[in-house]
């Protein structure tokens, strides 16, 4: 009889915790682990270590005890591009003399990808958040919003693997980011995507997750998780339903409960 396959988890963390040199505990020890091919949200209020834990698994910032792995090997070991990790940060942080293409196209510029490769890449990238007419502007020719867009772009031109996403559409009006919410699933579902995705918002965590890891603040930790069973790919109804609103206000009660304990911390 053929046993199956051992196949490791995309992120295992191990204990790990983030205390600031002056002392201040910004993470208690976190134990969490996402399979291959899982949508993962890290949801709760600022300061709570959401994108603290997210840049340790990035290998960003170290952890200052506890480990974590990226399929059995330490983050930070090795470049992005050899895990199949690509990061999208909070914030644009873009070439301002460059042209959009040229932004979306540097990764594939630093892997030494071919230009032949790289270009239609980058038309699909654009095309997916929607910035195909922009692709020859700069960024101070376009909003805060089209700047971040250009931001997301640029993490899913390398096709990662693993793709960390700190509240890339907290900037975006309602109906761009639920239409990049859409294309985000659209695309971890055809690619075989493990995503790990930072947000504040409670609606946005109950559409695209399949799990969500709640947290709480001062400390930072890691409180409760919900499981969001819901059939894939999701739809706009699933946004009016009953089912949608018993997952919301499960989180919210969730976040509740932290911020009550909180107080008497």
């Amino acid at each position: 009889m053929t046993s199956a396959p051992d196949i490791p988890n995309a992120i295992d963390i191990l204990s790990a915790e983030q205390t600031y040199p002056n002392g201040t505990r910004a993470l208690l020890p976190v134990d969490l682990s996402v399979p291959q091919g899982e949508f993962l949200t890290l949801l709760g209020p600022s300061g709570c270590g959401k994108s603290t834990l997210l840049k340790m698994v990035a290998g960003l910032l170290p952890p200052t005890d506890g480990r974590i792995l990226l399929q059995r090997k330490p983050a930070g070991e090795g470049d992005a591009a050899s895990l199949g990790l690509s990061f999208v940060f909070q914030e644009a942080t873009l070439m301002p003399w460059a042209t959009v293409h040229r932004n979306v196209r540097l990764p594939l510029e630093l892997a030494g990808v071919p230009a032949s490769e790289a270009d239609p890449r980058v038309a699909e990238a654009l095309a997916l958040v929607g910035l195909s007419r922009f692709a020859q502007q700069r960024p101070r020719e376009l909003s805060g919003g089209m700047q971040m867009r250009v931001s997301i772009a640029r993490g899913l031109v390398t096709r990662p693997r693993l793709l960390l996403m700190d509240e890339p559409f907290g900037a975006l009006d309602e109906i761009t980011r639920n239409r990049l919410d859409d294309d985000l699933l659209a695309l971890w579902q055809r690619q075989g995507l493990t995503v790990v995705f930072v947000t504040h918002s409670i609606a946005e965590a109950v559409y695209l997750s399949q799990r969500v890891v709640v947290m709480a603040a001062r400390p930072g930790r890691v409180v409760e998780q919900f499981h969001i069973d819901e059939p894939m790919p999701r739809s706009p109804e699933f946004r009016v339903s009953q089912r949608f609103a018993e997952h919301a206000r499960a989180l919210q009660d969730s976040l509740m409960r932290a911020s009550s304990e909180e107080a008497f911390s």
